[in-house]
């Protein structure tokens, strides 16, 4: 089982693979805070930029796990290019269901949460691998401004308005599951556009180095129609942010 094709072409120079930039991965480490010897498990890691940076910067050790054979091996090769490699592993494999063997300090899904059929279910596996007293870290897109019809609601990649909360309702949510946010560092506007910019970037690239390939007619449509629906829906309409909990 591998990612499909599309999302590593897609977001192929990506080293963080949501709409967060450096300095807010940073920031987000800060503010936890983080120790050296911090155990992380991180599942749906993409290209592991989290676990990666975070070892070298505060001695977090960990292992990240993701679908994709090329976001995997790119973790490594970002490990190795950091000198953390012997801090770090990184398995491809379905994060779902994954639990780790040794309950560790911090067990996170930054931006996956499908993995466990939703935000709930997420935070439900995530617990299964966190030590008593330990963080849980969550990505989680929301509301940034109510969505006023349905084209709105699909051009934000959702099925139906309930698939996301405005952020009230999403820190609400929380603690109906038990659970005390203790901080958040939230994307903007910016952190988003040099998310989704790149993945035009990307595709256009690819689409000069491969005109024949199979693919190429869809991610040509794909380009031809993204920037403007991402103007006029999504960079207005939804948010994003990482949510740092703890049990009550």
């Amino acid at each position: 089982m591998d990612l499909p094709r599309i999302f590593t072409i897609r977001e192929s120079r990506h080293r963080i693979h949501n709409p967060f930039d450096e300095p807010k991965l940073d920031l987000l480490g800060r503010v936890i805070p983080l120790a050296a010897g911090t155990t992380l498990l991180d599942l749906a890691c993409g290209s592991g930029e989290m676990l990666c940076r975070w070892a070298r910067d505060h001695g977090v050790t960990g292992t990240g796990l993701d679908l994709s054979s090329v976001f995997t091996a790119s973790a490594r090769e970002r490990a190795a290019e950091l000198g953390v490699a012997d801090r770090v592993t990184f398995v491809q494999a379905d994060a779902s269901g994954y639990v780790a063997d040794t309950p560790v300090d911090i067990a996170a899904c930054v931006g996956a949460t499908w993995i466990g059929g939703g935000l709930d279910g997420t935070i439900e596996l995530l617990e299964r691998s966190l030590r008593p007293g330990g963080l849980l870290l969550v990505g989680e897109p929301f509301w940034r401004r109510d969505p006023p019809d349905q084209e709105t609601v699909e051009a934000c990649h959702a099925t139906t308005k309930d698939d996301f909360r405005d952020l009230p309702g999403l820190v609400a949510r929380f603690g109906e599951l038990g659970w005390d946010l203790v901080q958040m560092v939230l994307a903007d506007q910016d952190s988003w556009d040099r998310y989704v910019a790149a993945q035009w970037f990307n595709i256009r690239e690819w689409l000069d180095a491969n005109p024949g390939d199979e693919m190429a007619a869809q991610l040509r449509e794909e380009l031809d129609t993204a920037p403007v629906r991402y103007v006029r829906y999504e960079r207005e309409y939804l948010g994003w942010g990482v949510f740092v909990l703890k049990k009550r």
